[in-house]
C-alpha cells in the first residue's frame, strides 16, 4: 500500500510512457529534449522510492501497479490516436466505461462477494456516485474532447496537474505523511514534464533572445 499523494505523483507520469509508445509508433520524432525528458522521469520515480523500485515489500508493489497504470494510460493515449479519430468524445467515454464496467463486475465477482456492498455506508455510496458521475464519466468526456482538439500527447500533461491536489487532500483529510525524498521526487517528475512539453524553454529562449 502506498500513500495516495505518492501514488498521484507516480501517476504524472503517463505522458513519460505516452511520449515514449507515441515515438516508438512513429508518430512523432524523439527528439533530444523528450529524450532528457523521460530520463529525467525516470531519476524522479527511482528517487521516490528511495532505492530500487523491485525491492521486497508492500510499497514496491504498488509502485509498480501505479507505474503500470500509468503506462496503460499512455497507451491509451496512442490507442486513442491511432484508431479513434472522428469518433464523437460522449461515444468514445460510454464505450470505454461500458466496457471497463463489465471487466470490473468479473474481477470483482471472481475476487470477493458483493453482497457486502449492501452494508456499505451512505458516505461510501455518496463516494462512489461522485467518483463514477464527475470524476470518470464527466471527465472521460472532457478526456476525449481534449484528444480530439490538441492531440494525445497533449492530453496526457493534464497528469501534471493532479499530484499537488491528491498531496494536499492526502495530508489535510487522511493525515498523510510525505516523506522528503518524495517531496523531491514530485520535483523532479514535474521538471521532467516539463521539459518535455517544452513550452517553458521555448519562453526562457523567448526571454533571453526577444524579437
Amino acid at each position: 500500500m502506498i500513500a495516495s499523494g505518492l501514488a498521484s505523483v507516480i501517476n504524472a507520469t503517463t505522458p513519460l510512457f505516452g511520449v515514449a509508445l507515441i515515438a516508438a509508433a512513429g508518430l512523432e520524432p524523439l527528439v533530444w529534449r523528450k529524450i532528457a525528458g523521460i530520463l529525467i522521469g525516470i531519476a524522479g520515480v527511482a528517487v521516490l522510492k528511495g532505492g530500487t523500485v523491485l525491492g521486497a515489500g508492500t510499497q514496491s508493489a504498488g509502485i509498480l501497479l501505479c507505474l503500470g497504470a500509468a503506462a496503460s494510460y499512455g497507451l491509451g493515449g496512442l490507442w486513442a490516436k491511432l484508431k479513434i479519430k472522428g469518433v464523437a468524445p460522449l461515444s468514445m467515454a460510454t464505450g470505454q466505461l461500458l466496457c471497463s464496467s463489465a471487466i470490473m463486475t468479473a474481477l470483482a465477482f471472481s475476487f470477493d462477494s458483493p453482497v457486502q456492498l449492501l452494508d456499505a455506508s451512505p458516505a461510501a455510496w455518496l463516494a462512489l456516485l461522485g467518483l463514477a458521475l464527475l470524476a470518470t464519466s464527466l471527465a472521460y468526456i472532457l478526456f476525449f474532447k481534449v484528444v480530439a482538439r490538441s492531440g494525445a500527447a497533449n492530453v496526457m500533461l493534464v497528469t501534471m496537474m493532479i499530484p499537488a491536489s491528491a498531496i494536499a487532500l492526502g495530508v489535510t483529510l487522511l493525515g498523510e505523511r510525505l516523506e522528503p525524498r518524495e517531496i523531491v521526487g514530485a520535483l523532479v517528475i514535474l521538471v521532467a514534464l516539463l521539459v518535455i512539453d517544452g513550452r517553458p524553454l521555448k519562453y526562457l529562449r523567448f526571454r533571453h533572445n526577444p524579437a
